[in-house]
C-alpha cells in the first residue's frame, strides 16, 4: 500500500513538471531551478557573507594597504621608507613618531616635506588612522604609488612601544 501511494505521488509530480517543462525532463532543469527558488534566502546569505569576506581584501588592494607598526619599522629601515605624519601642526607638536615628517592633510599637495623620489615607500600616520587613507588618495594622485597607511595610527605606534617625541610649541 505504501508503494502505491508513493507511486501515485511520483506520477502526479512527474505530470506537474511535464506540463510546466514539456521539452525537458525533471532532472534537466526543474530540480536545480526549483531548489534555487525554494532556497533563495540561503543563496542571498551566501552571497552576502562572501562579499563581507572579500571587502577587506578589496579595500586593501585599492587603498595601498595597511601595515602594522612592526612592518612600518621594517619598511623604514630596509627600504629607506619615509614616515609622513598628516596631523595638524598642533597635534604633531603634542606627539609624533620619532623621525616623522609633518605634512598636514589640508596642505599635503603643496608640502615640501614629501620626498622628491616618488618611488620611495611612504608610511602615512595620523593620530587615529582615520585621516591617513584620505592622504593615500592624495598621494596616489601626486604620483606616490608606494604609500601605505600605518594601521591604528599613532596609537598603534605607541602600543608597539616605539619612540614618540614632542616638539616645542611655536
Amino acid at each position: 500500500m505504501w508503494q502505491g501511494d508513493a507511486g501515485r505521488a511520483a506520477r502526479a509530480e512527474a505530470e506537474f513538471y511535464n506540463s510546466r517543462f514539456p521539452d525537458c525532463e525533471r532532472t534537466c532543469l526543474a530540480k536545480p531551478l526549483d531548489f534555487v527558488l525554494q532556497n533563495w534566502y540561503l543563496f542571498a546569505a551566501a552571497i552576502a557573507s562572501g562579499t563581507l569576506l572579500l571587502m577587506p581584501m578589496l579595500a586593501q588592494a585599492g587603498g595601498g594597504g595597511r601595515v602594522s607598526a612592526a612592518d612600518a619599522v621594517q619598511i623604514i629601515n630596509r627600504e629607506k621608507g619615509v614616515l609622513i605624519d598628516v596631523s595638524e601642526p598642533a597635534e604633531y607638536a603634542a606627539a609624533h613618531a620619532v623621525g616623522a615628517k609633518n605634512a598636514p592633510l589640508a596642505t599635503l599637495e603643496t608640502s615640501r616635506e614629501l620626498p622628491k623620489n616618488k618611488s620611495l615607500p611612504l608610511v602615512i600616520v595620523c593620530p587615529s588612522g582615520n585621516r591617513a587613507p584620505r592622504a593615500i588618495a592624495v598621494l596616489k594622485k601626486l604620483g606616490y604609488e608606494n604609500a601605505r597607511v600605518l594601521a591604528g595610527g599613532l596609537a598603534a605606534w605607541r602600543a608597539a612601544n616605539l619612540p614618540v617625541e614632542k616638539t616645542a610649541s611655536a
